[in-house]
């Protein structure tokens, strides 16, 4: 019988994001995985509290509600939440199956765990591959500076592109040739 699986994995690592130096995950983003209302899943946290200390889940202060809303364009000042997101660190989600009992949450909790043990190898294995090519260049010093600054360049993450906004060139700024009066 092939294991069921019932988030794909991708899905959460998307899911994880960086905040106060740590790898969370945002109530809204577990309630969705766990396929619960949010309140649900803040209800049951809320009647467990003594499980959730400080370093296993956080409140999001309004600052970094701010830039998250911004990175992700979000809800506009209508709607949306009255309270502050809590962020939920890989131990506040483990916390969370023994708070929320059904097979799912056991299932979605084994792939979240999976998740962030991928995403600390993979964090763990670029920071051993700096350290090597670090010993290598103090090594081979100036011989290789070409070759080392390659490499470097090809381990740093391209930075994404970024889509103008707008209509045409800046240079472009009366209406076209042949048209007059009022544009609609």
């Amino acid at each position: 019988m092939p294991a069921e699986t019932p988030v794909p994995a991708d899905h959460i690592a998307r899911s994880i994001v960086f905040l106060r130096g740590q790898k969370v995950l945002l109530d809204t983003d577990l309630a969705a995985l766990y396929d619960v209302p949010t309140k649900v899943l803040n209800q049951a946290v809320r009647r467990n509290l003594e499980r959730f200390p400080a370093d296993f889940m956080f409140r999001l202060t309004a600052e970094e509600v701010a830039i998250l809303r911004s990175q992700t364009v979000t809800s506009s000042s209508w709607g949306g939440r009255r309270a502050a997101p809590h962020a939920f660190t890989e131990q506040g989600v483990a916390m969370l199956s023994s708070v929320l009992r059904s097979r799912k949450a056991v299932l979605v909790n084994v792939e979240i765990m999976r998740a962030f043990v991928k995403l600390r190898q993979i964090l763990e294995s670029d920071a051993g591959l700096l350290r090597k090519l670090e010993a290598l260049e103090r090594r081979y010093d100036a011989q290789f500076k070409v070759v080392f600054d390659a490499i470097r360049a090809l381990m740093t993450p391209p930075s994404p592109a970024r889509k103008r906004i707008g209509f045409g060139d800046a240079k472009d700024t009366g209406p076209p040739a042949g048209v007059t009066g009022p544009q609609p």
